[in-house]
C-alpha cells in the first residue's frame, strides 16, 4: 500500500511560485508514473504534469507548459512540484498521485494511489 503525503501550497501573488511536495511510504516512486492534478471550485480534477522513471514518459498540460516542472529526490522518495508565473486561474487544490503503472497518462482513473490535496490560491 502506498501512502502519499503532501505539503506545501498556500497563498501567493499572481506572478509568484510556489513548490509542492509529495512523500511516499510503502514503495518506491521510481517504479510508478507520479502526477500531479488540480481541481477548482465546481470543476473537474485535471491532470497537471506527470513523469515516470521507469519508462521516461512524461504530460505536460498546454496551461502550465513553461511555468511547472516536476522533480524528484529518489533518496527521500519524494516529488516536487515547482510552480512558477503562477496565475490566478491556477488557484485550485492540487494532488500528487501514483500507480499502479508506470507510464504517464492524463486520466484520474489511472492512479490508484492519492495525497490528501493541498490548497493553492493566488491571488493579490
Amino acid at each position: 500500500q502506498v501512502q502519499l503525503v503532501q505539503s506545501g501550497g498556500g497563498l501567493v501573488q499572481p506572478g509568484g511560485s510556489l513548490r509542492l511536495s509529495c512523500a511516499a511510504s510503502g514503495s518506491t516512486l521510481a517504479y510508478y508514473a507520479v502526477g500531479w492534478f488540480r481541481q477548482a471550485p465546481g470543476k473537474e480534477r485535471e491532470a497537471v504534469l506527470c513523469s515516470s522513471i521507469a519508462d521516461g514518459s512524461t504530460y505536460y498540460a498546454d496551461s502550465v507548459k513553461g511555468r511547472f516542472t516536476i522533480s524528484r529526490d529518489n533518496a527521500k522518495n519524494t516529488v516536487y512540484l515547482q510552480m512558477n508565473s503562477l496565475k490566478p486561474e491556477d488557484t485550485a487544490v492540487y494532488y500528487c498521485a501514483t500507480g499502479p503503472r508506470s507510464t504517464c497518462r492524463s486520466s484520474v482513473t489511472a492512479y490508484g494511489y492519492w495525497g490528501q490535496g493541498t490548497q493553492v490560491t493566488v491571488s493579490s
